[in-house]
Formats: structure tokens, sequence, C-alpha cells
């Protein structure tokens, strides 16, 4: 069971109100409120979906995430590249680990600046997940 819920502060409902987190026992979960109750919803629930559609968009686009990801870091050589190119193929440990371990506070709030957003019902079921794109080659947003 994760200790917290993974996107605290990036979950919206439907009608784009921010989703509080609190604590049944120790399991973290969203809660939204569905006029004027409000549902818990175990956060691994919602956050297994918002990982799983993160996979599916990662998956067969493994060399070209690697190799954008080796320029970013500023480690083009080959084995920069085949390590990343690994950890990309293992994704699902790496998601493991990461329900496990959270992402930092710093992190959520880049990705909320950044305009990343997942959109959920009040049955826990993501409905849309915003996430920020790359500009056009013209420089175009």
């Amino acid at each position: 069971m994760p200790r917290q819920a993974l996107f605290s502060g990036l979950v919206a409902d439907e009608a784009n109100r921010p989703v509080d987190v609190a604590y049944v026992g120790d399991e973290p979960c969203y809660v939204v409120d569905d006029a004027g109750f409000r549902r818990h919803i175990p956060s691994e629930q919602v956050d297994r979906q918002v990982l799983e559609r993160m996979r599916e968009q990662i998956s067969g686009n493994e060399n070209l995430l690697s190799e954008q990801a080796a320029k970013m870091f500023g480690s083009e050589d080959i084995f920069s590249k085949a390590i990343i190119e690994n950890q990309l193929k293992n994704i699902d440990q790496q998601f493991e680990t990461l329900l496990q371990n959270g992402i930092p506070e710093e992190g959520r709030a880049y990705m909320g600046l950044s305009g990343f957003k997942v959109v959920i019902d009040f049955h826990g079921q993501v409905l849309r997940l915003d996430q920020p794109a790359a500009a056009d080659e013209g420089g175009e947003e």
C-alpha cells in the first residue's frame, strides 16, 4: 500500500475543482465532493490508472525517449542511451518504486506548473490526463 497519494495537488474533479487528499487509517485517499458528500477514493486506484496511461504512451517509443532523455542530461553516448532505454523497458518496476516512494513536493509542483493535471469522476475513474506538450519545430506551442 502506498504511503502517500502520488499525484497530490494535481487531481481535479469533473467540475475542475481541486481534489483533497485525506487518510482513512493508513490509506491515502483522494476526496471528491459529490454534491456535499465527500467520497474517499483510495489513491492507489487513481494513481495506477494514471501510470497505466503513461506506460501506454511510453510503450513502443523507448528508443526515441531514451535518445531525447540522454540529450537532456547531456550524456549522448551509447551507454547512457542503453541504460535509459533499459529503464524505460522495465517501466513497471519503476512505477512500483514510485508508488512506494512518491513524487517529491518539488516534482509535483513542477508538474502542476507545466500543465499536468488528472481529472477524475466521483467513482475514481480517470476521465482525462492533461500533460504538457512539446513545442512544435517552428517554435510555436
